[in-house]
């Protein structure tokens, strides 16, 4: 993982506290890309309602929460967007210990299928790998935290992690990307 991912979820880890919130940087990022990956065109006002019923207990976010799930929001979009392939999981640096670093995982997991599940409920018409790949998810997000941190363990979280990546990619590349091709942020349907 970069050093920019994890100074990113520090910073985001430090202004949840500012703001007295339970989630952690991991939860609301996962929640975020579920909610864009899900294929549908919400307006600002409506994720923004979203996350506060999801993430603040139907608490009103101060205007500084609010620029700062715009940014992110933006910069998910962008990231799942781009044909590069650059979207990165929102999680610890690889110097945290191992069981932390899988606990936020699996955090993010289950964050990204509640954000996922909220505007995706019925996924009939999806490809048999997506509904594969989102019940892969529910099995992730159920892991436990206790393991090893010997090399085995370190190449494991890598490869779940590099998989819940992609998986969260292919959401939107089926349901949003291709189906919406504006920027989530934008209110306007071209």
């Amino acid at each position: 993982m970069s050093e920019s991912i994890a100074r990113a979820y520090d910073a985001l880890n430090q202004h949840l506290e500012r703001e007295n919130m339970l989630l952690c940087a991991a939860e609301i990022h996962g929640m975020l890309c579920g909610l864009v990956a899900s294929g549908a065109p919400l307006k600002q006002s409506e994720w923004h309602g979203l996350m506060i019923d999801l993430a603040n207990e139907g608490q009103a976010f101060s205007v500084g929460m609010k620029s700062l799930l715009n940014d992110v929001h933006q910069q998910v979009g962008e990231d799942l967007s781009d044909p590069q392939m650059s979207f990165q999981l929102l999680l610890p640096g690889d110097e945290e210990p191992l069981a932390e670093r899988l606990k936020a995982l699996t955090d993010w997991v289950q964050s990204f299928l509640v954000g996922f599940g909220v505007n995706q409920q019925n996924l009939a018409e999806a490809s048999e790998d997506l509904r594969e790949a989102i019940q892969d998810l529910s099995e992730i997000a159920r892991l436990s935290d206790d393991v090893e941190p010997d090399d085995e363990g370190e190449r494991a979280y890598y490869e779940v992690t590099e998989y819940v990546r992609i998986s969260a990619i292919m959401c939107f590349n089926e349901l949003a990307g291709l189906r919406h091709p504006q920027a989530p942020g934008s209110d306007t349907l071209h």
